[in-house]
């Protein structure tokens, strides 16, 4: 049905690695620009009339540079046509004040005295949450060319996952993973887990404080042209002698599911998932593949392991669910359900249909495999997650939805980002808006984890706690190795889940916490995007 292949397109998504957050654009406070002041009549000279709003169409596709010619990823010609900075910014400030989940904090800003860049950064709320966190930290753009590539599984990179253990000075910047087949693991890069970031284009990772400094490492972290070259010195595991090489990025294609394995254990078969990329379509077919495997080998317990899956496509979050609670713990309950704002309690403001819950989908939906095919099921009534602050949206919406159904969630690892919120991407004169427009619940009516999910002896900041070992990311093991110490954890606990056998918690508190003590010097890249939830616009095409 029409309504349910656009649900398994909505992105649920984390920051970027740039300075200026997730993709974000560059920030001008309220104080850079003084409004006019207003007439005798409150409208300003250029037209901006307070409070009023004309519809969103008025100014859509009106664009200072209109695109000529078609959209290589859609094969339709641009809709843009001649308009000015103003249109553009007065689309944003209706569209906001429609469709944005807590419209009624934005302040209104007359749209004429800003860039474009600059009053997005403004249309959404300022007020912080009850930790003093911002309360909407998940607001951000891409150039639709940009996007429209990352929704195909391509980026600009290496083929290197960094894990960044602490953002400010003294910095440590390790290697996550690496995708096969790229410069990350080929000579002379040869890079592997645990490989420490030491310096980048000749700036010291470690402890490069200025704003050069900070520009010059989220330039090599995060290329954003195919064939730029950059120098990187890391000093490898095991090693206490540093090295130095070249890296040229190219177009990366992820491989979302890494790892697919079986391990002994004493409490029975149990399946390993390494699981990172759900905005790639082509993670429908791998993990399907997975759990097949997985269900083939006989596995009675499963570990997902979504340490570094800053979330995606809603439908894929539903399908993995299915597959691992099956059809008689899922059968007629809600996966997800949307709450959008105030305005709308009844129809979904984007697609114009009735607002209807998210199922757990048994069938494929069409987004990599064959649509309408019988999923895999493992059957399972609990699941043991691996977590950090980087697991966010709609990974958070698995391990909502699970929970949602009964289905026992074991969390080990570190608080998870904390996003029930998402949205539909929007394209206006070739720039990709993310503006919160919902938020999700389970079966149960629950969606209040704006502070992550906790493992339960987490020590500093909980979120919503669950059963499990707070444990800090092991770089000094390969992931999928009973060793690497949060997976140690889970296989001990699986074996008694009395909890008695968690290791001392060193895991991470809350990611919102963690965000207000940013300070000068502060990195805030990721080599993909992250925190997010996304759903497609009506009429979208899916590209597959």
């Amino acid at each position: 049905m029409r309504f349910a292949r656009a649900l398994s397109g909505v992105v649920l998504c984390v920051a970027m690695l740039s300075s200026s957050g997730c993709g974000g654009n560059g920030v001008s406070g309220p104080g850079s620009v003084i409004s006019p002041a207003l007439g005798a009549s409150g409208t300003t000279a250029d037209g901006w009339t307070p409070g009023v709003y004309l519809p969103a169409s008025d100014y859509a596709e009106r664009c200072a540079v209109p695109r000529v010619g078609t959209d290589p990823f859609t094969g339709r010609t641009y809709p843009d046509i001649p308009g000015s900075v103003t249109d553009q910014n007065n689309w944003l400030r209706s569209w906001t004040h429609a469709l944005y989940y807590w419209y009624n904090e934005v302040t209104d800003y007359d749209p004429a005295t800003y860039s474009t860049a600059q009053y997005f950064d403004l249309m959404k709320t300022l007020q912080t949450d009850a930790r003093g966190a911002p309360k909407d930290r998940f607001h951000f753009s891409y150039p639709t060319s940009v996007w429209e590539a990352m929704e195909q599984g391509t980026s600009v990179g290496y083929g290197v996952q960094w894990a960044i253990v602490n953002a400010s000075p003294p910095r440590r910047i390790m290697v996550a993973y690496t995708q096969p087949g790229t410069p990350a693991v080929a000579a002379p890069a040869d890079l592997l887990r645990g490989a420490q970031l030491l310096d980048v284009d000749g700036v010291d990772v470690i402890n490069g404080s200025t704003a050069t400094d900070v520009d010059t490492i989220n330039a090599a972290l995060v290329p954003t042209t195919s064939g730029e070259v950059h120098s990187f010195t890391v000093l490898d595991p095991g090693s206490s002698i540093p090295r130095t090489f070249t890296m040229q990025a190219q177009d990366i294609t992820d491989q979302p599911v890494l790892q697919v394995k079986t391990l002994a254990s004493p409490a029975g078969t149990v399946g390993y998932i390494l699981y990172n990329d759900q905005v790639d379509a082509s993670a429908e077919t791998e993990l399907i593949q997975a759990i097949t495997t997985l269900k083939a080998d006989g596995v009675t317990q499963l570990v997902l392991d979504l340490r570094y899956n800053g979330g995606g496509l809603l439908g894929l979050a539903s399908e993995l669910a299915y597959m691992v609670a099956g059809p008689a713990q899922t059968a007629g309950e809600t996966f997800y359900l949307q709450q959008f704002n105030d305005q709308y309690s009844t129809t979904n403001p984007v697609t114009g249909e009735p607002i209807t819950p998210v199922p757990f989908f048994a069938t494929t939906q069409g987004l990599s495999a064959v649509a309408g095919q019988e999923l895999p099921t493992l059957n399972l009534s609990s699941v043991y997650v691996l977590t950090s602050a980087e697991t966010c949206s709609a990974s958070e919406a698995i391990i909502n939805g699970l929970r949602g159904v009964g289905v026992q969630v074991y969390q080990f690892g570190s608080t998870t980002c904390g996003k029930p919120y998402g949205f539909y991407p929007q394209d206006n004169c070739g720039i990709t808006y993310f503006s919160i427009e919902f938020k999700g619940v389970n079966a149960l009516g629950f969606g209040d984890f704006g502070d992550g999910f906790s493992p339960q002896n987490t020590v500093s900041s909980p979120g919503v706690i669950l059963p499990g070992c707070s444990v800090a990311d092991d770089f000094a093991h390969a992931l999928g190795d009973p060793n690497e110490a949060v997976l140690s954890a889970a296989l001990m606990y699986m074996a008694d889940p009395s909890g008695s056998v968690c290791p001392a918690p060193t895991g991470g508190g809350s990611p919102a916490l963690q965000a207000k003590q940013e300070r000068p010097g502060h990195i805030r890249v990721r080599s993909r995007l992250r925190e997010m939830l996304i759903l497609p616009r009506p009429g979208q095409a899916q590209r597959p």
